[in-house]
């Protein structure tokens, strides 16, 4: 059996192995408690039923997800940049980058809604606070662990300071940068799923995934719910899938874990 069609057996057995489970557990339960976990005809039937309003739901919530995500891109990279080339700019901001990490950005949100009004830009910003520091310390420690010996040579002909960085550390940098950035992208539709939940709003038919959740929540609909959920998920690879083909056509040629792969 040649590799690659082992490649495909294996993930459709896995699918069926997971589903067959699915079945199992759910017919485990009492009778009146299997609502807690609908089968998975029950969320295609709710696929039927609520498709045009996931299909609009799920548009809202990529596009306050994409926003925030492309925020974040723009201005962590800056900041990385600023926080390599001055170390004692990179001492007196990493400590409180780390400790606004810390907080959960759900606190944030009724702040938010004071500040920016609820709907679309509370989403942007609550998916740009999620998406911003994997994103700005994976960029930072890309650019300040450039091979030491390549940027003695640098300097050794007398490379201008912006010559370094951008011929030499940014490209050293980028599997850095796309190891954030694929934790970033599996994070922007949480993140606009989470903003949306706490503080969007359906003014303007703008309601997203968190929106219609609480809505099926509220209306006992749970196929409908897991149905939302998978939504998010497919949402969630297409902005990883989007990266991965990014990072491939940016690294293939001369990054040794793509070499590796091919051979």
């Amino acid at each position: 059996m040649s590799k690659r069609l082992l490649n495909l057996l294996l993930p459709a057995a896995t699918g069926v192995l997971f589903i067959a489970v699915w079945y199992a557990v759910r017919f485990s339960l009492s009778e009146d408690m299997q609502f807690l976990l609908p089968s998975p005809g029950e969320i295609l039937g709710a696929f039927r039923t609520n498709g045009a309003d996931l299909a609009h739901a799920a548009l809202n919530t990529a596009e306050g997800a994409l926003l925030g995500f492309t925020c974040a891109i723009a201005i962590s990279s800056l900041l990385a940049l600023a926080l390599s080339v001055s170390s004692l700019v990179r001492v007196s901001l990493y400590p409180y980058l780390m400790m606004l990490q810390m907080i959960p950005v759900i606190i944030f949100a009724p702040i938010l809604i004071l500040w920016v009004g609820p709907g679309l830009k509370s989403v942007v910003v609550i998916t740009f606070l999620i998406c911003f520091f994997p994103l700005v310390v994976n960029t930072t420690q890309g650019l300040v662990s450039t091979d030491r010996n390549i940027v003695e040579l640098f300097r050794m002909y007398r490379a201008t300071r912006r010559q370094e960085i951008f011929l030499l550390r940014a490209p050293a940098a980028l599997p850095y940068f796309f190891t954030g950035l694929r934790i970033a992208a599996t994070l922007a539709p949480i993140g606009a799923l989470v903003g949306d939940y706490t503080a969007g709003s359906s003014a303007g038919d703008g309601g997203g995934l968190g929106f219609s959740a609480i809505i099926y929540s509220s209306q006992a609909k749970y196929p409908a719910l897991f149905a939302t959920a998978a939504v998010t998920c497919v949402l969630g690879f297409v902005f990883v899938a989007v990266v991965v083909g990014l990072s491939w056509l940016a690294m293939h040629q001369w990054h040794d874990s793509y070499e590796r792969t091919d051979n």
